[in-house]
C-alpha cells in the first residue's frame, strides 16, 4: 500500500519572464516502509518537492496524499497538527535547540503537541542512537554526527508515518555519514516508516530502496535499487 501519493503537483515562483517553474505536473508514489532517495542538481526542484510533501509550502495545483488524506484539503490549523503528528523532519543543519539537552530536544515535538513522552520508547531511541551517555549534553557539546543522531531521534519520537530528510549527511564526514545512513535505514525497517531523503550524492542514494531524480521540475523514477 502506498503511504505517499503525489498527483500532478505544480509550483511556479514569480511571474512573466522571471517565472521559475520549480515543479511541473509531478506524479509518483512511495509504498509504506520504503526508503526513497531524491537526487538532483541545485535548483532542480528537489527541495521544493520536499517542502510540498511536508506541507511547508503550497502547490499551485495537484494533490499530496499521505495515508490516503489530501493534506492540502485541510485547513491550516488541521494541516499543522497533522504535520506535527505524522511527519518527522531531519535537516542538514541539525536545527537542534541550543539551550536544550539531547533528551529535551528529542522529546520537544511531543511536548509541543501537549502529550506525555513515552519514556520506554525514549530509552529505546537513545540506545539505538548511541546517545545514552550524551542525553544531558547540550548540542554545543556534541560532535556533528552526535547532533545529527539527536535530530533523527527528535524526528522519530512522535512515531511519524513519514520522515523527510533534507541532505542529512551534508555536514558530516564519511564515518558519520555511514552511521547516519545506517540509522535511517534501521528506522525504516524497525519502525516501518517511510523515508524520503534528498541528497546530491549518487553513492548515498544507492543505499536507499528506490531513487527518484529531479531535473528541471520533472521527476523520474529509477525504480528499486539492487541490493
Amino acid at each position: 500500500m502506498d503511504l505517499l501519493e503525489v498527483r500532478s503537483v505544480s509550483k511556479t515562483y514569480g511571474k512573466g519572464e522571471a517565472a521559475v517553474h520549480a515543479l511541473k505536473q509531478v506524479s509518483f508514489s512511495v509504498p509504506r516502509g520504503e526508503f526513497a532517495a531524491v537526487v538532483g542538481e541545485s535548483g532542480s526542484g528537489k527541495t521544493t518537492l520536499l517542502n510540498m510533501i511536508g506541507a511547508l509550502d503550497t502547490p499551485d495545483s495537484g494533490k499530496v496524499m499521505i495515508d490516503g488524506r489530501d493534506i492540502f484539503s485541510m485547513n491550516e490549523d488541521s494541516r499543522t497538527v497533522f504535520r506535527r503528528r505524522n511527519i518527522g523532519f531531519v535537516f542538514q543543519s541539525f536545527n537542534l535547540i541550543p539551550e536544550l539537552t539531547v533528551e529535551q530536544n528529542i522529546v520537544f515535538p511531543v511536548l509541543l503537541d501537549y502529550q506525555k513522552p513515552d519514556r520506554e520508547y525514549l530509552e529505546e531511541l537513545l540506545d539505538v542512537l548511541h546517545l545514552k551517555d550524551r542525553r544531558r549534553h547540550l548540542p554545543g557539546q556534541l560532535s556533528g554526527g552526535q547532533q545529527q543522531r539527536a535530530a533523527i531521534g527528535r524526528a522519530l519520537m512522535t512515531r511519524p508515518m513519514l520522515i523527510l530528510a533534507d541532505e542529512p549527511t551534508g555536514n558530516l564526514d564519511s564515518q558519520n555519514t555511514s552511521e547516519v545512513m545506517a540509522l535511517l535505514k534501521e528506522a525504516s525497517r524497525k519502525y516501518e516508516q517511510t523515508i524520503i531523503m534528498i541528497t546530491h550524492s549518487r553513492s548515498i542514494a544507492q543505499t536507499a530502496d528506490r531513487i527518484f531524480q529531479v531535473s528541471d521540475g520533472l521527476v523520474k523514477d529509477f525504480g528499486r535499487c539492487r541490493v
